[in-house]
């Protein structure tokens, strides 16, 4: 140990403001990237508010939009790909039930009807346009 020469502190000094300068110059470059994707998606964002909104005042524009009603049917989802399976399911079996039954069930109980304005698959879209 008494015979190791000290390190010398240029040296040292040189070592740790080159990593620092390597550091900073990636974090700026990172930072810059980060910077640019946020611009994309804040954009891309604007672009579908847009597009939302246009649809939206199409949609208001067909009169009798806010009566139409749908059957809520009992089979509870848990994804997305569990609900579009499960909803070709109960669409299969409501028409198989209907064919069985014929015209008996015509008639859809009050309870169990719906508006658009109030399915739940579209209370965010409408959330999204109130804002």
């Amino acid at each position: 140990i008494t015979q190791v020469p000290a390190i010398q502190q240029k040296r040292t000094v040189a070592f740790l403001n080159q990593f620092v300068v390597h550091t900073v110059q990636f974090l700026n470059r990172f930072s810059t990237v980060c910077e640019e994707k946020l611009a994309d998606l804040s954009l891309r964002i604007q672009q579908i508010e847009t597009t939302l909104n246009i649809l939206d005042a199409k949609l208001s524009s067909i009169p009798g939009l806010d009566d139409v009603t749908f059957e809520v049917s009992p089979v509870n989802t848990t994804g997305i790909t569990n609900e579009s399976h499960s909803e070709t399911t109960s669409e299969k079996s409501q028409q198989n039930s209907l064919q069985d039954s014929g015209p008996q069930e015509s008639e859809v109980t009050p309870e169990n009807i719906l508006t658009v304005a109030k399915d739940p698959r579209y209370a965010r879209y409408l959330k999204m346009v109130q804002v």
